[in-house]
């Protein structure tokens, strides 16, 4: 399969300059995914830039996303500062066996200058693995959100992790569900007496509730496809609850983070940004704030 010669080039180009250009090539593919999914249980190597992030005890706390050999992106607010964590990747359940899987000690976590704990605002960082990992059908790179991408309001996208699924406990296996974006306008109207959505920020959920990520899915990514390619646009910040009605869940907006990811991870090894554009016209900006209304609300928390 093409994959594995791109595993070999990648490889052996890992400190030569082809190396981005062979990060793009093979990013947001995912030769074992031809279906559409929606609220159930992964097949194994559906997702290849998912992993797990773990205590050294081996619970699991966060997602994250592979970005290239050497990188992953996740949540600021998933780490805490002097706590040894491993990064599982190829990895289908959290309990028995799992042939695929490849683990790493993670060497650096840099936070996003301008995080705010408190607003979640630019709730970002990148997360150095020990090692570079090879690409297979089961471990590879997602496409990343470019600068100037447009996530419509209606777009299709998948959030994957092994976070609750209400009101029943945390799953073993790796759960997908299928969401769409919600506009920042009616985002921000949703959340308008709970918290600011910045442009910073990209939502997305049903309507009427029922499918959403959840507790222990932060950091894990939101992906959109576009022609043979998943584009990352979101990972998993923050929400009120879980798939309520009227109350999507919020992500970082990876889109907003090419400059500082390139600045990180060094021009021999950029990730594929690639630059996602949705068709027609976006409802969300018919929509005006002066219609929103003021409902009382409890805090809102984090998908942590």
């Amino acid at each position: 399969k093409i994959i594995y010669l791109a595993q070999v080039y990648c490889y052996l180009s890992h400190f030569s300059a082809h190396v981005s250009l062979c990060v793009f090539s093979v990013c947001g593919r995912a030769v074992l995914n031809n279906r559409i999914v929606g609220g159930q249980e992964a097949s194994l190597g559906d997702w290849p830039w998912q992993a797990s992030l773990q205590f050294d005890t081996g619970k699991y706390f966060c997602g994250a996303s592979l970005i290239n050999s050497e990188w992953l992106l996740s949540a600021a607010h998933c780490f805490i500062r002097n706590i040894p964590i491993t990064a599982v990747l190829g990895l289908q359940s959290l309990e028995g066996s799992n042939p695929n899987n490849v683990s790493r000690s993670i060497v650096e976590v840099i936070y996003h200058p301008n995080y705010n704990p408190i607003s979640y605002d630019n709730d970002v960082a990148l997360v150095k693995l020990s090692s570079p990992v090879p690409f297979n059908d089961f471990i590879g790179p997602v496409c990343l959100a470019a600068n100037g991408s447009t996530f419509l309001t209606g777009i299709e996208s998948w959030v994957t992790g092994w976070g609750k699924i209400v009101p029943l406990p945390s799953p073993k296996n790796l759960m997908e569900v299928k969401v769409s974006v919600v506009g920042n306008r009616q985002c921000g109207c949703d959340f308008k007496s709970l918290r600011k959505i910045t442009d910073n920020m990209i939502c997305a959920g049903l309507r009427e509730g029922g499918k959403d990520a959840c507790q222990g899915d932060s950091g894990s990514p939101m992906v959109s496809k576009q022609g043979s390619k998943w584009i990352q646009s979101g990972l998993v910040s923050f929400g009120q609850g879980c798939a309520r009605p009227k109350l999507p869940g919020v992500y970082a907006r990876v889109s907003q983070y090419q400059d500082w990811i390139s600045n990180y991870t060094g021009n021999d090894n950029l990730p594929g940004f690639v630059t996602f554009t949705s068709p027609g016209t976006d409802p969300d900006l018919e929509l005006l704030s002066l219609f929103c209304l003021f409902v009382g609300n409890p805090p809102p928390h984090t998908h942590l």
